[in-house]
């Protein structure tokens, strides 16, 4: 990016908004959290209750995304506001915020792709599925997903330490990742590490779409196959392109610098409105939508949800 787009995007940021707009803003993304997280937590006490989840890998992946978007989205709500309140924060503060925040935006891809090629192999190779998808490589997959991650954002962590230890301590900035790892590798080593997440969850995406497309058209020609079995094999094809629709949106966090640019040359006089809408769909959006691709679309998760929900109403009706 050239000097004078570096300006106007600079002078962007600082044109900040009336203490009206600021105010509505913050109302309503911490709205939406508040109500997002509310029923991720309603599904992951339903989790918690019934044995049955602990023993599906499917539900088990599920929860840990379902765990992971709260973080996420906890963490990027507090910077959200932290950035209206003060603006500039401590480097150090904001360094932890920015861990939490990358650790738990690149795990979301990573658990995607596992949850992905999970359903690929209950359709495809049933028989071997509890083989394949035990619960102890479950964890270990989980495991190794956060280690991926920590690699990730815990060497620029250790460049900055090492380049800049003072002003991590004593420096105030405005608080994005950009500001805070500025090194020439950290950039440089984050796009490439995005550009492989990328390839390797997409890839695995598509091949399980379309081998579980082919399974499902399959069963619909066997005369001897039962409807469950077809309508299984439809069900988890779609929840699969439900998990791309959700990628899609996940992967505009990695082209949001680029994205930035093109807000400030196409829209100059409501950047912030634009940058705020854009904040909205690929922060909060795909955090709603896990709890719709299980939570409400999947019949066995639904059935243990409305016991819940149906008990806590009672309860307080009692009160």
């Amino acid at each position: 990016m050239n000097s004078s787009s570096e300006a106007n995007v600079s002078s962007s940021y600082n044109n900040r908004d009336t203490v009206s707009t600021a105010v509505a803003k913050n109302v309503i993304v911490v709205a939406l959290s508040i109500v997002i997280n509310y029923i991720n937590g309603t599904l992951i006490h339903t989790f918690r209750k019934h044995q049955i989840f602990h023993l599906n890998p499917r539900y088990i992946l599920f929860i840990h995304l379902v765990i992971n978007d709260m973080i996420q989205l906890t963490t990027t709500i507090s910077l959200f506001v932290y950035t209206y309140i003060f603006y500039k924060i401590n480097a150090f503060f904001c360094c932890f915020i920015i861990v939490f925040a990358v650790f738990t935006t690149f795990n979301t891809p990573l658990n995607l792709a596992a949850m992905a090629i999970e359903c690929y192999i209950a359709v495809c190779f049933p028989l071997r599925h509890a083989e394949l998808c035990s619960i102890k490589r479950t964890y270990v997959l989980i495991a190794c997903i956060w280690a991926m991650s920590g690699v990730s954002i815990l060497t620029d962590v250790f460049i900055v330490v090492a380049t800049e230890p003072l002003r991590l301590i004593y420096a105030t900035i405005y608080c994005e990742r950009d500001n805070l790892f500025r090194h020439p590798f950290s950039i440089k080593k984050r796009e490439v590490a995005y550009m492989m997440c990328l390839v390797v969850v997409w890839l695995s995406l598509f091949y399980s779409y379309f081998n579980i497309i082919s399974a499902a058209k399959a069963a619909s020609a066997d005369k001897k196959t039962t409807k469950t079995t077809s309508g299984t094999a439809a069900n988890t094809r779609n929840t699969v392109l439900l998990h791309g629709f959700q990628l899609l949106l996940c992967m505009l966090n990695y082209v949001a610098h680029l994205m930035v640019r093109v807000y400030v040359a196409w829209f100059p006089k409501h950047f912030r409105h634009v940058l705020f809408v854009h904040y909205i769909i690929i922060q909060i959006l795909p955090r709603f939508i896990s709890p719709v691709v299980y939570g409400l679309r999947d019949k066995t998760f639904k059935q243990y949800l409305k016991q819940h929900l149906v008990h806590t109403v009672r309860v307080r009706h009692k009160q």
